[in-house]
């Protein structure tokens, strides 16, 4: 049996923590050339174009991907434990 609220904290924790480095990247100034290399090593252009920092926008996206995250591990570990009664 999964417990709900753990799986739920692991996952939004894990997004979470995955997009406080976006930021951390953006505000840095190295998420441009991030990109640029990841899309180089698919052979294909960049055709995204990053606005200026904001601790807002970053503390908003750090928060919402928490929430979300925590749901959809809540989720996943009911129907695990549903699926495997």
């Amino acid at each position: 049996m999964l417990n709900k609220n753990k799986v739920g904290v692991a996952v939004g924790g894990f997004l979470a923590l995955f997009h406080f480095v976006w930021a951390v990247l953006v505000a840095a100034g190295w998420a441009g050339p991030f990109m640029d290399f990841v899309f180089n090593l698919h052979m294909m252009t960049n055709p995204i174009v990053l606005k200026p920092f904001d601790i807002v926008l970053a503390a908003g996206l750090i928060i919402f991907t928490a929430v979300c995250g925590y749901i959809f591990g809540w989720v996943f570990a009911w129907v695990y434990n549903w699926a495997h009664r």
